[in-house]
């Protein structure tokens, strides 16, 4: 439930008195078809933001009924006293943010055990393992403001224990977790917009793996590199970085094996040379008889490639290529199907636009404008926290398509949906 304390508006009065939490009321908020996340309600239930879009502002009022202006009024209580004491009976404490405050009780109880020993025992590197686990299966699906200040912090956690004396076997250990880390962190430079920080990372992740000694490890850092040079227009160097990773995927026997070589396949596609796209996508089904999940494919989230990404990856190479629309309509029909699903554990709002976004290219290759606006609507639907690099990167490349069509003034209003939603990138998103 929220917290039993006094709301400083009449919004946060209403949340406390439905006994919910926030992220109940996000998930009420979404069915009723708004978009919202649950930072942003949180601030506009403590007064500290004002600003609300007109799709926002309709889903609160029929939500609360009451006018949004009303909502985010300052709360007069009726009576005086500023805390409600929890009943004797229930041996409980509220606060006004009870799920924050349990966190940074863990995370000092955390910091605690960690620096109570000279060396890390058992239970530490678990608990340090835990972490990086954690935020790397949050990555694709949560916004990245929300998950950023714990990627930062557990980087520095493993950084400062690499740095203090440590037990010979736990090195290796702490140096694999350091690439996860830097990998991701990597990914996050590439998110907002800033590859040459982000292939800073990933030389520190390189770094990490080679003093880790692990293949599977060094094949993911290429495939980042790969990733990074492709979005950043420079498709050479994406080829360049996958195949670097090949012989490392080769020994790992993990699904990088599968990510290399269609990471490959799309940086060909985009320099339009078809055949080499085609091999390349041949050799990432052929992968699959070798895959054996290594220790990096069980942090799962990033750190694995399944088939739905293998489907986006296919249908956002083909779609480059004008000879291979039939093939590239199939595929993203294929992956924006697999990524339906919110609750499946490789579920990333990232692909599933990117899905969307090469879904909306094969029909505005076919003619289908009306086809393309629907295809390409989830993705200018996106909250400005969850317009990453790739997704705005994207739906430029529909713009481009219509552009390259012929028929660009029957899709003046799409064009200009598209110019809006770019103009404000997730760099845009206060924190």
């Amino acid at each position: 439930m929220a917290g039993r304390y006094t709301p400083r508006t009449v919004l946060a009065h209403l949340i406390q008195r439905r006994n919910q939490t926030y992220s109940e009321i996000v998930a009420e908020f979404v069915e009723l078809g708004g978009t919202i996340t649950e930072r942003h309600l949180r601030r506009l239930a403590s007064g500290e933001r004002a600003g609300t879009t007109p799709q926002t502002r309709r889903t609160l009022q029929r939500m609360f009924g009451k006018p949004v202006e009303e909502l985010l009024a300052p709360y007069v209580p009726e009576q005086a006293g500023q805390v409600v004491p929890a009943s004797a009976g229930g041996g409980r404490i509220t606060t006004g943010n009870e799920m924050e405050v349990l966190d940074m009780a863990a995370s000092r109880a955390r910091a605690f055990a960690l620096a109570a020993q000279t060396g890390l025992g058992s239970e530490a590197m678990e608990q340090v393992y835990d972490d990086v686990r954690h935020v790397a299966k949050a990555y694709p699906q949560r916004p990245l403001p929300e998950i950023l200040g714990q990627l930062v912090e557990t980087q520095d956690l493993v950084f400062a224990l690499l740095e203090s004396r440590q037990r010979p076997e736990h090195l290796r250990q702490l140096y694999f977790l350091g690439g996860v880390t830097g990998g991701l962190l990597a990914k996050a430079s590439h998110d907002l917009g800033n590859p040459h920080a982000a292939l800073t990372q990933t030389r520190t992740a390189f770094l990490c793996a080679d003093n880790a000694d692990h293949h599977g490890l060094r094949a993911w850092v290429r495939g980042l590199q790969s990733l990074v040079s492709y979005w950043a227009g420079n498709p050479h160097d994406s080829v360049r970085y996958a195949q670097l990773g090949a012989g490392y995927a080769e020994q790992a026997n993990s699904t990088t094996g599968v990510w290399l070589p269609v990471s490959e396949a799309r940086a060909w596609a985009a320099l339009g040379n078809a055949e080499a796209a085609r091999a390349a996508l041949e050799r990432a089904e052929n992968a699959w008889a070798s895959v054996q999940n290594d220790d990096l494919d069980d942090m799962g989230g990033l750190c694995t490639f399944g088939r739905n990404r293998q489907l986006y990856y296919a249908a956002d190479a083909l779609a480059w290529l004008p000879g291979e629309v039939e093939t590239a309509e199939r595929y993203s029909s294929q992956a924006v199907d697999a990524y339906t699903d919110q609750s499946h554990p490789e579920w990333a709002f990232g692909d599933a636009a990117g899905s969307h976004a090469a879904m909306a290219i094969t029909r505005i290759a076919n003619g289908e404008l009306d086809g393309a606006a629907d295809a390409i609507a989830p993705v200018l639907g996106l909250p400005t926290e969850r317009r990453i690099n790739g997704v705005v990167h994207s739906a430029r490349r529909v713009h481009q398509a219509l552009r390259q069509s012929g028929r660009a003034d029957d899709a003046r209003d799409l064009q200009e949906e598209i110019e809006m939603f770019t103009r404000t990138p997730i760099q845009t998103f206060p924190r």
